[in-house]
This record gives C-alpha cells, sequence and structure tokens, in this order.
C-alpha cells in the first residue's frame, strides 16, 4: 500500500513557522528511522513525503532525504508561487529526481490571495507543465479555489485534509458545498487525510464517519487517496489507528479493488509513480 501524505523534519532547521515548543507531540525531529517500522506493521510499503515549511531549502531538505530513503517514492515540494521567476524555480524543480508535485500553503493566506493575478498565471504555469498540485485549504478557501480551478482547466490537482472542516461539530453547509463543487472538477482527486486531528483528542468513528461519506459519494473511488498525514496525526493517534479507521470507513462504503485502488493505485497514478 502507499501512503501517499506523510512529513519528515528536522526542528533545528527552523523554517517551520507554525511549529513550536508547546506543541509537544510535534516539536522533535521525525525521520525515516521513525516511520519505517510503522509501516511495516500497517503493511504500508512506499510514502509520499510533503513539504512541511514555505522554503526552498525544505524542499532541498526533503529531497535528500528521499534520495537515501528507498521507501519515500517522492516529494511534493513548495515553491513561491508569487515570485517572478516561478518558470524557472518550477523548471528546475521538474528536473530532480524524486519531485512529484508542488503544495502552496495556502491555509496560511488570505482566500483573496487565490484571485492574485501573480498565483493564477504560475498556477497556469503548474497545469501546462501537468506538474500534480496539492491544494491545502480551509472550508473558508474553497469558493475561492473552485473559481481558480475553473480558470485553469487542465490542472492535475488533489485536495488535501478534506479541507480541513471542524469534525468536532455537525457537517457545516458551506463545507459540504464547497466539496461538491470541488467534486465536480473533471479530474480532481481527494486525500483521505488528516481527518483525527481535526475531530478533536475524543475523536470516535462516528464521528468522522459522516464526512468520509460525503467526501467518498462526491469523488468516488476512482479520485480518492489515502495519507496519513504522519507524524502530525501523532496528535490525536497512533499510525496504526489512522490507516485502521480510514479502511475500516471505506470499506464500509467501498469492495476490495475499490479500496486497493485507493490504499495504492490512485496516489501511484496521480503522482506518476514508478510500480513498487
Amino acid at each position: 500500500m502507499l501512503d501517499a501524505h506523510q512529513h519528515f523534519w528536522t526542528v533545528s532547521r527552523g523554517d517551520y513557522g507554525w511549529m513550536s515548543p508547546d506543541q509537544v507531540a510535534l516539536y522533535r525531529d521525525f525521520g525515516p528511522d521513525d516511520l519505517w517500522p510503522q509501516m511495516q506493521a500497517a503493511g504500508i510499503a512506499r510514502t509520499v513525503l510533503v513539504q512541511a515549511a514555505a522554503t526552498e531549502a525544505e524542499t532541498d531538505f526533503l529531497l535528500d532525504i528521499a534520495a537515501r530513503t528507498d521507501f519515500v517514492a517522492g516529494v511534493v515540494g513548495w515553491l513561491d508561487m508569487r515570485a517572478d521567476d516561478f518558470p524557472a524555480r518550477l523548471d528546475h524543480y521538474i528536473g530532480r529526481p524524486k519531485w512529484v508535485g508542488l503544495r502552496p500553503m495556502l491555509q496560511d493566506h488570505d482566500p483573496a490571495e487565490i484571485a492574485d493575478p501573480r498565483f493564477r498565471r504560475a498556477l497556469a504555469e503548474v497545469a501546462r507543465r501537468g506538474v500534480p498540485f496539492d491544494i491545502l485549504t480551509f472550508p473558508r478557501h474553497l469558493p475561492a479555489m473552485v473559481d481558480a480551478l475553473h480558470a485553469t482547466p487542465g490542472l492535475h490537482a488533489i485536495l488535501d485534509h478534506i479541507s480541513k472542516p471542524d469534525m468536532t461539530r455537525p457537517i457545516a453547509p458551506d463545507w459540504a458545498a464547497g466539496i461538491e463543487a470541488l467534486a465536480a472538477v473533471p479530474g480532481l482527486h481527494c486525500k483521505i487525510s488528516g481527518l483525527v486531528t481535526e475531530a478533536g483528542a475524543d475523536w470516535t468513528p462516528a464521528r468522522i464517519r459522516p464526512f468520509v461519506e460525503l467526501v467518498a459519494r462526491a469523488f468516488g473511488p476512482g479520485r480518492l487517496v489515502f495519507g496519513s498525514d504522519w507524524p502530525v496525526c501523532t496528535i490525536a493517534a497512533t499510525y496504526a489507528q489512522v490507516v485502521a479507521l480510514t479502511r475500516d470507513l471505506l470499506a464500509e462504503i467501498h469492495g476490495p479493488d475499490e479500496m486497493h485502488a485507493i490504499m495504492q493505485t490512485n496516489g501511484q497514478r496521480f503522482y506518476r509513480l514508478p510500480r513498487g
């Protein structure tokens, strides 16, 4: 199986602006040796390593890890999409081994910035090159993101963490409408990831189930991709719990062949990974 969304970091690198010492579970180094035994126990063979800092230096750091870590099948990196030299920087990374996609941290920005002409021009360059694009947003960003997607036909994109709805409360109509609108965009995929961290420390499968059901109905099994969001998920659950939760909830909806696609081949196809 493929875990299409996990992170590594070294705190002393100093560019993780979202991280602070009071986040006890996360404020330490996480690397391949921490994850590999948990992957083996859960039946996961490969991962996609995703950026966690808004710097090219961190992308280079992740590519260095990937080069010496067999189970990392690809890296989703970061670039400044409003920089004048964005096309040149994009071409630079397209040529790097194991670089498989791009993720700007849109959740940290005002939704209005998604309409910024510089961002839209950069998004068009991403689409023109066929680069996989990870969409990291909160629900408030969804209307602007839907507009951007319609203005950028052919963008090869995937929504991370089902856009981080607040799962401690009933489904919000605005989030549900945003998911339906995104799912109507041809080819757009969605990661079933980041669930437990949005559902509270006392999360239960019953609390998360309605959100997974809505996303599964909207996107269908051909466009869903599993990701653990490790080690961020350790705020609320172990790696084994996250894998089991995802499999159990989706298996209530989908059969074995569809589950194989969600847990492996959809992500492999989306990121154009070699078979492993």
